[in-house]
């Protein structure tokens, strides 16, 4: 679908989204489903949530950004999981998805919320000194 937007005076013709966006929005819900109903590894099983992906322009490579359930121990054991699981889940989405070649798979982990919990917990800090 295109959009016509007015850019420096001049009507212009461009994408809605990149094909990358539309490639990363694919890729992420396609292995959102596998780690929740086909993965099978008690370390990934359960404790895994997608939560962005970002696709390279080139579509050579997707860094799926996750956040895992648990402890450092835990966060460990799942991203040992993942990239021992990789391979199955490129080659699912080879069978599933219509794409000359399957990006490589790069799984890596999301500090965002352990971020905003430190923040939080500087500011109830804050707070309470005050």
């Amino acid at each position: 679908m295109m959009d016509y937007d007015i850019f420096e005076g001049v009507l212009s013709r461009r994408p809605a989204y990149s094909r990358a966006d539309r490639v990363a929005d694919l890729l992420k819900e396609e292995v959102a489903n596998m780690l929740l109903f086909e993965i099978k590894d008690p370390r990934v099983q359960g404790l895994v949530t997608v939560v962005s992906v970002k696709v390279t322009k080139d579509l050579r490579h997707a860094d799926f950004f996750v956040s895992i359930t648990g402890g450092d121990q835990e966060e460990k054991e799942a991203m040992k999981g993942l990239s021992k699981a990789s391979g199955f889940i490129r080659r699912s989405l080879g069978r599933r998805i219509r794409m000359r070649r399957v990006p490589e798979l790069h799984f890596k982990l999301d500090e965002t919320f352990k971020e905003q919990e430190r923040l939080e917990r500087l500011f109830r800090k804050i707070h309470e000194e005050e």
